[in-house]
């Protein structure tokens, strides 16, 4: 109202905002959708929600600005429309701009131990944060109260509709919130949309809270299955609630919504109160979703934090290669390499070929039993976003892998493999028996392969694909060799058969000290951003070296069991925290493959050609 004449306003609003954000820890007292109810927070109080976008929605106009007129006095007034969704009453003139519109869900497959450090980070502040009536009343009332309330509705009618948005995860606790979510579409029921409301989850049984997120500049620089962390305005009037109902009030709406399909005008337009709208002040992509990292490492701040690990790195080392060889039930070797996939990542792309991916096949697992759930536990202590596939003919025919285009909703429909970077992708080979793979299933099982290869899935856009780059850490449990494609197979060699797997594995998470696995998740995200170079005298070595073992054997050395190895040394080295190849990490990577190959040799004499 101040800078009327002044175009400039809004760049100091988001000034504003972002040097208020630095200050005092500022970000933690900002209510965040992904711990809170949407509920117990404010309308039109700054909220922030860590996301995925998965989908973009056509631009939108809305009225940037437009003046009213007072029937009483016939006094004109100019108002802004920038962060809300619903004008004043008795428009007289507009002037209309531009918007886009991202459909935002938490990221797929987030672990339990990010949302609970979240929580607790922000609540160690928010107790003395004046914008959110969520924490007093969290401090005041329990758990099981908190469900009575949901069971009753009429006792929170001063809230909106007793809604439950599936948003009520606080950090391990398994959610109380009675869940109106069906258990295998995760739909939402309101009284306003019939059939119920899809929030469109990549992954089935996700809990947490869809959004709207409204971008008001530099939109381009986003894409689909970017992570995102965003500030704005949270929105919740109940008039966006009115979904598909004759008595929609046209005028208080934007106008050129009137003009979608009644299915693509229920999909763009939920009621706020399960799909909230956020008008984006700052957003920013996340380069890692681990909150024990700094959020940016390039920070000076964050520079003293990464050396400071980098100098206790050896020993954290030496302890996580200890817990996951009791987990791999005394294997070593195979713990090696899980360390060397964890901290892989796709670094580059020379053409078509994704450089620095690490899919490890886990062979000689035991059949259809609960190893693998076992080590996908494991892997969910450590990462901060994974998802286990069972790998069924079930699960192949009539799971919906591939994301593709709805055109009567003119929405991105998700699909499995719609997953955020560098998220853990466990496949539970021990579970596949015979049986037909139809269409479906053919189609699936080629996309994880093509996933595993080229690190791209191709979304379905009926008349066409469309390649989405991807970073996914896969691993395969599998009984022989997987029939997916693998960059390295391991034949697992266990030193010790426990005789209950689901205690073993109980007592070796319980024995872990909380403080110990934190340092094992800050180092296997912390390896994953750092560059890493081979100087030309190590290249021109490892050259010589290739070329004699290419002389003294030259029928069983390829130039796959180059790069393999190339890629071995670059994980061993940013492993012990070398952010180049020295001779001694060369010849460790040359000698676990020797191991590795040696192993498999000596299982195919066992048992013929199987591997």
């Amino acid at each position: 109202a101040q800078n009327v004449s002044n175009s400039d306003w809004e760049k100091k609003v988001t000034e504003y905002f972002k040097e208020k954000l630095k200050e005092n820890n500022a970000t933690n007292w900002v209510p965040s959708l992904n711990d809170v109810p949407v509920h117990y927070l404010k309308p039109n109080s700054l909220v922030k929600f860590r996301c995925m976008v998965q989908d973009m929605f056509d631009p939108e106009f809305y009225m940037g600005v437009y003046e009213t007129v007072d029937p009483n006095t016939n006094a004109r007034v100019l108002h802004f429309g920038k962060y809300r969704d619903v004008a004043e009453c008795g428009v007289s003139y507009t002037f209309t701009l531009e918007r886009q519109t991202f459909y935002c869900v938490p990221v797929p497959g987030e672990s339990a131990w990010v949302k609970e450090i979240s929580f607790l980070t922000d609540a160690s502040q928010a107790r003395v944060s004046p914008s959110t009536s969520y924490t007093p009343s969290r401090h005041k009332r329990s758990y099981e109260e908190d469900e009575d309330m949901d069971l009753h509705p009429s006792k929170q009618k001063e809230q909106h509709m007793g809604n439950s948005s599936g948003g009520d995860i606080h950090g391990c606790v398994e959610p109380k919130r009675l869940e109106t979510e069906a258990s295998a579409g995760h739909h939402l029921i309101s009284p306003n949309c019939s059939p119920p409301l899809d929030l469109n989850f990549p992954l089935p049984g996700e809990k947490g809270p869809a959004c709207l997120v409204k971008v008001y500049e530099s939109w381009d620089s986003f894409k689909v299955n970017d992570v995102l962390e965003v500030y704005g305005i949270l929105s919740v009037d109940p008039v966006l609630s009115i979904v598909n109902n004759e008595e929609r009030d046209s005028s208080a709406l934007d106008p050129m919504e009137c003009m979608d399909t009644a299915e693509e005008q229920r999909v763009h337009s939920p009621p706020a109160s399960l799909v909230p709208r956020i008008h984006v002040i700052l957003a920013q992509k996340l380069q890692h979703i681990n909150p024990l990292l700094p959020a940016c490492l390039n920070e000076e701040e964050s520079k003293t934090f990464v050396s400071n690990f980098m100098s206790e790195l050896s020993p954290v080392r030496a302890e996580l290669l200890g817990f996951l060889t009791h987990a791999l039930l005394g294997d070593s070797l195979a713990a090696e390499y899980l360390i060397l996939h964890l901290i892989s990542t796709v670094y580059a792309r020379r053409d078509v070929l994704p450089l620095g991916k690490f899919t490890v096949n886990l062979s000689g697992c035991p059949r259809n039993s609960i190893f693998t759930e076992h080590i996908y536990r494991i892997i969910q202590q450590l990462v901060p976003a994974s998802y286990c596939l069972q790998m069924t003919i079930e699960n192949m025919n009539n799971s919906r892998f591939i994301p593709h285009k709805d055109y009567a909703a003119n929405r991105l429909v998700s699909g499995v493999l719609q997953l955020a970077s560098n998220t853990s992708l466990v496949v539970d080979e021990t579970q596949l028996e015979q049986g037909q793979l139809d269409t479906t299933g053919v189609h699936n099982v080629t996309a994880l392969s093509n996933l595993i290869t080229w690190q791209k899935v191709d979304y379905d856009f009926s008349y066409h694909q469309m390649e989405f780059p991807c970073s996914i850490n896969v691993l395969i449990t599998s009984e022989g060799r997987s029939l997916l494609p693998s960059d390295c197979q391991v034949h697992l060699q266990p030193q010790i058969i426990p005789p209950n797997m689901e205690e073993y594995i109980n007592s070796l998470l319980t024995a872990v000290l909380p403080s110990v696995l934190n340092k094992f998740r800050i180092y296997l995200s912390l390896l994953r951003l750092l560059d890493y170079s081979i100087s030309d005298e190590v290249t021109k070595a490892v050259e010589e070296d290739f070329v004699e073992m290419r002389k003294n054997d030259p029928e069983s050395i390829t130039a796959d069991d180059l790069h393999r190895t190339l890629l071995v040394a670059r994980f061993l080295s940013l492993s012990a925290g070398q952010t180049t190849l020295s001779r001694e990490r060369w010849l460790r990577a040359k000698q676990l493959e020797a191991l590795r190959k040696a192993r498999l040799q000596q299982q195919k004499c066992v048992n013929g050609n199987e591997l």
